[in-house]
């Protein structure tokens, strides 16, 4: 075994080492970034989701019918380690990609005149010369290059409020060269290009980021088991939701999300329990939050009191400065405080803790988890860039019905009472029916070693609803089953005095009855 494991590291090293064979030479990438020993491949796939529509009957501007496709458009970038050969793709080959991605039918002709009208933007901000080697800088990644063999951790990235899909093209790239898969898609809202804060516009983007982990299972470099969602701003917060209801995320990364407390509020601080790494702006005093009407009050990143949160304050930045896209066509006028070299390097820095943290939560990287544990100026951030907070996960089951399952299943389901009790008054809301209490006896029924369990739980029922005919009811079933004829008809006479209507327990009694008259006759 471990000679076939090291035949397969060598194999897997070789290939990655020979995909940078005959292909042209990557220059540094933006903010310094650097190349890692793969190449990179990039594909733009135009789908739809068919479960939802993303046009009206109506066109809400022209009053016109609208024909053609209505289902949600989800047009796919992906980059990925590859056997880079061929001439890469330039920048404004992402920037074209914009153009299509609400409307996939669009002429060549009307993306080229998009691209007029967005090179006369940029010019307009940083000047002809400036702009033209933006559009023209040459990148790491070759259009639709073959994969590399072997499966790769999935990183799915949701942009700021109607972002474009390349807005991470530069971390994609980064990433995909170190062994990673990266997906993204813009930022659309529920019916409309732009997004305005609201719960439509949310679940919209939730939802994209399921449609994308959905889509990633068919990739044959995808390695479903280890899954990370990525965003910054408004995606920052839409895959915190996204981490809270699909366990398959293992590790969760927001740039500077989740400032919208109305919305965070509404996350189960037990629900969250995967490693998430928070990398914000500059930090900002109460006074100044407050001008912007950022409510200080609650804090999700302080709720969290199951996952191993790591907070990095990146000093150089401000809020936009995690688009790479923004940063890039920032005129001169932009930067004040610090200066543009500083900022990029700060972008260069939140790229690097982005890697370690993917290798320490995706790969085990134990070189990974010591970078995050390190002081930044001990990793050789610049002085005075950057800190980091870690705050521990809380060990102990969670309040939550699978987590007390578990807890169950190492302590003994005996343990129900006790250990229901403690995760109660750790979460009030964590509650138990009795329906639900119920369903999960039979189901431990129905297991073949599951008897016992069942009858710990059927009891632990008893004493958390005593006044319970059915509970009592279905005890005396397990321990009829058992054939503890003693205990059973007890549970059924007090199911009958809790309900003497239940002709079930009525039937079970008479049975037993006749059985024990028999046995007592020697018969």
């Amino acid at each position: 075994m471990i000679r076939s494991l090291l035949a397969s590291f060598l194999t897997t090293f070789t290939v990655i080492a020979a995909a940078q064979d005959g292909a042209i030479a990557p220059a540094a990438g933006f903010a310094g970034l650097r190349q890692g020993p793969a190449g990179v491949g990039w594909k733009l796939i135009q789908q739809y989701d068919h479960s939802r529509t993303y046009k009206g009957l109506i066109d809400a501007v022209s009053g016109e019918p609208i024909s053609g496709e209505r289902a949600r458009p989800i047009q796919t970038q992906i980059w990925y380690p590859a056997r880079a050969q061929g001439a890469p793709v330039t920048y404004a080959d992402y920037v074209r990609t914009e153009a299509s991605e609400e409307d996939f039918t669009r002429s060549t002709a009307d993306i080229n005149a998009f691209m007029v009208t967005r090179r006369k933007e940029v010019a307009g901000r940083i000047g002809a010369a400036q702009a033209e080697k933006v559009f023209g800088q040459r990148m790491w990644a070759v259009r639709d290059a073959a994969s590399l063999p072997g499966t790769y951790p999935v990183v799915i990235y949701a942009p700021g409020a109607g972002g474009s899909g390349h807005e991470p093209a530069d971390l994609g790239e980064y990433l995909a060269s170190r062994g990673y898969v990266v997906i993204a898609s813009r930022s659309l809202g529920a019916r409309t290009r732009q997004i305005e804060a609201s719960s439509d516009n949310l679940d919209a983007q939730m939802r994209d980021i399921a449609f994308l982990i959905s889509y990633a299972k068919g990739l044959p470099y995808a390695d479903m088991n280890r899954i990370a969602v990525v965003g910054w701003s408004w995606g920052g917060m839409a895959n915190v939701f996204a981490a809270e209801r699909d366990s398959r995320i293992r590790a969760l990364v927001s740039f500077d999300g989740t400032r919208e407390p109305e919305y965070t509020k509404q996350i189960s601080p037990f629900l969250v329990t995967v490693p998430w790494l928070y990398i914000q702006r500059r930090a900002e005093t109460v006074a100044e939050l407050s001008h912007k009407g950022i409510d200080t009050s609650f804090s999700l990143l302080n709720a969290l009191q199951y996952a191993d949160v790591y907070q990095v304050t990146m000093n150089p930045m401000q809020h936009v400065d995690f688009s790479s896209d923004a940063l890039r066509k920032q005129g001169p006028g932009y930067f004040d405080e610090y200066s543009r070299t500083e900022v990029e390097q700060a972008y260069h820095w939140t790229a690097r803790y982005l890697l370690e943290f993917l290798n320490a939560t995706l790969k085990n990287d134990a070189s990974a988890r010591a970078f995050l544990d390190r002081k930044p100026i001990d990793n050789g951030v610049p002085r005075h860039m950057a800190k980091i907070r870690h705050a521990a996960a809380q060990p102990g089951p969670l309040p939550t019905r699978e987590s007390f399952a578990e807890a169950l299943r190492r302590q003994g389901f005996g343990k129900a009472a006790d250990l229901y009790r403690q995760l109660h008054a750790r979460d009030p809301a964590f509650v138990l029916s009795e329906t639900e209490i119920n369903t999960w006896g039979y189901a431990l029924m129905e297991k073949s070693d599951g008897l016992d369990d069942a009858i710990a739980i059927f009891k632990f029922g008893t004493s958390l609803y005593p006044d319970s005919f059915n509970l009592f009811d279905s005890l005396g079933e397990a321990l009829e089953n058992k054939h503890d004829t003693a205990g059973a008809i007890a549970s059924y006479r007090r199911s009958l005095e809790l309900n003497p209507r239940n002709t079930n327990a009525t039937a079970h009694l008479a049975v037993l009855a006749g059985n024990q008259s028999t046995a007592a006759s020697g018969l």
